[in-house]
């Protein structure tokens, strides 16, 4: 029977010293960018979560190493550090927001878990590939996040809420001219008002072309829209439009 080293079950102060204070390092680059943008997990955050998973993945490994020789004992060394990769869910829901139809906090919550995988690469003596992970990390929030605004993304112009006259027929013609228009509906709900003939449809919608004012002038265009209310922030006076005050908020545009 082969016996493994003895060594490989032990970690030296200095050794445990290293890796605790490279999370620290590399928890924090990323914290620092969350900080910058004002997100609900921030620097001390990350730190903390990266930190805590890579002393959760030294005990896992080492934490239990004069047990490794007794009879009948097996050893998992993965075993606690398999619980963080579930466990950090929980931590990560609690950055996620929904406000109406709109979810925020899920680029914060997956950098909370890629947190939580660098700290159990840097617990496990992983350091290139976590440190080239910190790197990757960077890249994506920093770069991809302006390549994405100004080439993939579209531009997202808020919730808008239509008043329509005529028929369900009107009603579907409308949202295929909005279609057509390059307009993308990400939500769409569709109710008929306390008046009869008169439709409401609420729709969340993005454009790569039009800007929020040209937005609001052509969905003012579409046969039988006579009202329209928004929560984006639009200019006090429009030509050939008036601002008729505010309802919770948002701004309500009429047809002349």
């Amino acid at each position: 029977m082969i016996m493994a080293d003895p060594s490989l079950w032990q970690l030296s102060m200095g050794e445990a010293t290293l890796r605790i204070s490279l999370a620290v390092v590399l928890g924090g680059i990323i914290g620092i960018e969350r900080e910058r943008g004002n997100h609900s997990a921030g620097f001390r955050t990350h730190i903390l979560v990266c930190v805590g998973s890579a002393l959760i993945t030294m005990l896992s490994i080492y934490g239990f190493s004069e047990f490794v020789y007794e009879p009948n004992v097996r050893t998992d060394p993965a075993r606690l550090a398999a619980q963080i990769v579930s466990g950090i869910g929980f931590l990560g829901a609690g950055t996620i927001l929904r406000t109406g139809s709109t979810i925020s906090g899920l680029t914060t919550a997956a950098s909370l878990w890629v947190v939580a995988a660098i700290g159990i690469g840097v617990g496990a003596g992983s350091y290139f590939a976590a440190a080239f992970t910190t790197l990757m990390v960077l890249v994506s929030l920093f770069l991809l996040n302006k390549l994405e605004k100004r080439v993939i993304s579209r531009r997202k112009l808020g919730e808008w809420t239509m008043k329509i006259s005529g028929s369900q027929n009107d009603v579907s013609r409308a949202i295929r001219l909005m279609a057509d228009s390059g307009l993308s509906l990400t939500s769409l709900k569709v109710a008929r008002d306390v008046e009869p003939n008169l439709w409401r449809i609420r729709l969340n919608i993005s454009s790569e072309r039009l800007m929020a004012e040209e937005t609001l002038d052509f969905l003012l265009s579409i046969p039988g829209v006579i009202e329209v209310l928004t929560d984006v922030p639009l200019p006090v006076r429009l030509p050939g439009r008036r601002r008729n005050g505010r309802r919770n908020g948002a701004m309500e545009h009429q047809s002349p």
